[in-house]
C-alpha cells in the first residue's frame, strides 16, 4: 500500500522531494506502525508483507531506503536486499531478532547500510533512518553522478597502480578498468584517503562514516575493511596500503607527496 505525497515544503518555502521508504515486514501490526510512523515524520512510505510483493512494487515504483525484515516466509531479506541492490540505488537497513549475529554480519558483507534488533523502538528507528539517508544521494538525484564545482579541479587521490576519483565517486585500477565498489566502500575508501598515514581506531571510523556503533556491532567496520581490500590489494592477507595496527585500529599507507 501505497499514497504518493512526494513534495513537501521547507522551512523557506521550497518545494523539496521527500525521502521514500519500503518497509518489508511480515508482521502486519509492526509493518503499519512503521509506516505511520515514519509516514508522521515527514517521509512517504511503501508497505510490503514479504519478498514477493517488494519485487512487484519495486517494478513500478523506486525507493531511497528500504527497511528489510530478514527472517520472512519465503525469500529472505538478505537476497531481498540483493536483489534491489541491483535494480535501484538503494539505503538498506536490515532488521534481525535478537541474538542472531550471524544475520547482522551477513548483511554487512552484502552492503548494508545499517541494521536494527528486534524488538526495537520507533524513535530508534527514525533515528538509524535519518542517519543512513543523510549518507545517501537527495531523494530524486541517486542517478545522478557528484559533480565538482565549475571549472574547479576534481578531486582524485592515486594510490599505486589506482586513482580514487572522490567527487564522482568511482575508482579506476590498472589499466583504467573501473573498480566496482559498494556505497559503503567507497564510504570507508574515502575516510582512509582523506586522512591517509593517520592511526584510525574504528570508532574514529565509524563515526566518520555516520555508523552508529555499538557493542553488538563490533565487527561493522572490519567487514568493510575486509571486502574493501579485496578489490585494492594485490595481496589482501598482505595489503600494501590498508594496513591493521594491531589492538589499535587500521592506517592507509600513502607516500606524503600524493596525500590530501
Amino acid at each position: 500500500m501505497f499514497i504518493p505525497n512526494l513534495l513537501s515544503a521547507d522551512s523557506g518555502g521550497e518545494t523539496t522531494l521527500r525521502a521514500r521508504i519500503a518497509v518489508v515486514e511480515d508482521e502486519p501490526d509492526l509493518r503499519e506502525a512503521v509506516a505511520e510512523y515514519l509516514g508522521a515524520n515527514g517521509f512517504d512510505v511503501l508497505q510490503a508483507a514479504n519478498a514477493a510483493e517488494m519485487r512487484t512494487l519495486a517494478g513500478n515504483e523506486t525507493v531511497d531506503l528500504a527497511i528489510l525484515d530478514i527472517a520472512m516466509p519465503g525469500e529472505d531479506g538478505l537476497s531481498l536486499g540483493r536483489w534491489l541492490r541491483s535494480q535501484m540505488p538503494v539505503g538498506l537497513i536490515f532488521a534481525t531478532a535478537a541474538g542472531t549475529s550471524i544475520d547482522r554480519i551477513v548483511g554487512l558483507e552484502l552492503g548494508a547500510d545499517d541494521y536494527i534488533v528486534k524488538p526495537y523502538e520507533l524513535r530508534e528507528l527514525l533515528a538509524r533512518v535519518r542517519s543512513v539517508l543523510r549518507r545517501l544521494p537527495q531523494p530524486g538525484q541517486a542517478k545522478v553522478t557528484k559533480q565538482a564545482a565549475p571549472g574547479a579541479a576534481r578531486r582524485t587521490i592515486d594510490f599505486g597502480n589506482y586513482s580514487a576519483d572522490l567527487d564522482g565517486r568511482m575508482v579506476t585500477g590498472p589499466a583504467g578498468k573501473t573498480i566496482d565498489l559498494a556505497k559503503s566502500e567507497f564510504d570507508v575508501l574515502e575516510v582512509f584517503l582523506t586522512r591517509a598515514n593517520r592511526l584510525l581506531t574504528r570508532a574514529a571510523i565509524a563515526e566518520a562514516i555516520g555508523f552508529e556503533e555499538d557493542p553488538e556491532s563490533s565487527r561493522a567496520v572490519d567487514i568493510r575493511i575486509m571486502r574493501l581490500r579485496k578489490k585494492i590489494e594485490d595481496d589482501p592477507a598482505n595489503p600494501k596500503f590498508l594496513r591493521t595496527v594491531r589492538g589499535e585500529g587500521y592506517i592507509f599507507a600513502l607516500p606524503a607527496a600524493d596525500a590530501v
